[in-house]
């Protein structure tokens, strides 16, 4: 009994700890939703409700494809915008996503495994630009890109977040080959295998949950940007989520009912792809703890 309550006090303060991380977490999440459910004419009510008297799925709607009417006058629905710029988020960040982890995983083993003069001052300066802040080459990044008739392509956003992406990318796959034995390929070449064909056999399937990692670090941190679709997707070719959705403020109203939902429905992709990536993260990690 008296160890119960010599241990009380800490764990009354662990459970503060975690009740405190979620709320900071979760809470924003969760007044954005119930702030895309709550009518037009509550949203600029002085009381605080902690979810709305009359929910109302009418920003939803709006969103995908319904028309409202504002003050007697009829408003569109957001869907071919919205839609547009959801496909064009997907496909620059996992196109993002899909070439960062191949070069990471061939480029880090590269600077293991093989021995090429300079290779240590080369790593050293590829991971050193993870300190440059992206705004201070944006204007010559701009110049470059009109120059190569990028701007407001998916190939131009895709290299920008490929080159802000990989260097962290090959950083963490470096650890993950530096702690494998090299005695595992030494066995595959052996029995015959080529360099090649040992490291699609034998070191890419264990260095799967580095991979793994690598795809949902960049997923989401392409997903998420702002700065660089606003300079380089000016229209809506190319414009993401994030560019958009602020643009739902007018000169006369501000429609957070219909910002709030737009920003639920874009964050499903990234959940989704954490979650099912995530299985192969734990699966792989605990194979190579049994191994």
């Amino acid at each position: 009994m008296n160890r119960r309550l010599k241990h009380l006090p800490g764990q009354i303060g662990l459970w503060l700890g975690v009740a405190v991380l979620v709320l900071w977490s979760v809470g924003p999440v969760y007044w954005s939703f119930v702030t895309s459910i709550t009518p037009p004419n509550a949203l600029v009510s002085n009381s605080l409700h902690l979810w709305p008297e009359a929910a109302t799925w009418q920003h939803y709607a709006k969103l995908f494809g319904a028309t409202s009417t504002s003050q007697g006058n009829e408003v569109a629905s957001v869907w071919p915008q919205f839609s547009r710029a959801f496909v064009n988020s997907l496909i620059t960040s996992l196109a993002a996503t899909v070439l960062v982890v191949i070069i990471a995983a061939f480029g880090a083993w590269a600077f293991v495994r093989l021995e090429f003069p300079g290779r240590n001052v080369l790593f050293v300066l590829v991971v050193a630009t993870l300190a440059i802040p992206a705004y201070t080459v944006m204007i010559p990044l701009y110049r470059l890109m009109i120059s190569m008739g990028l701007i407001d392509t998916y190939t131009g956003v895709t290299l920008i977040y490929v080159s802000a992406f990989l260097p962290l990318a090959l950083w963490l796959m470096r650890s993950v080959y530096q702690a494998m034995p090299l005695s595992l390929e030494e066995a595959a070449w052996l029995d015959g295998a080529s360099k090649l064909r040992a490291f699609v056999q034998v070191v890419l399937p264990l260095a799967g949950p580095g991979l793994v990692a690598c795809g949902i670090l960049t997923f989401l941190s392409a997903w998420g940007q702002f700065m660089v679709p606003l300079v380089f997707s000016p229209t809506l070719a190319t414009k993401p989520l994030t560019v958009l959705i602020p643009e739902f403020v007018t000169r006369n109203y501000v429609d957070y009912g219909l910002m709030n939902a737009a920003g639920i429905v874009a964050i499903a992709p990234p959940l989704l792809l954490v979650m099912f990536l995530n299985r192969y993260l734990v699966s792989g990690l605990m194979a190579g703890a049994g191994k």
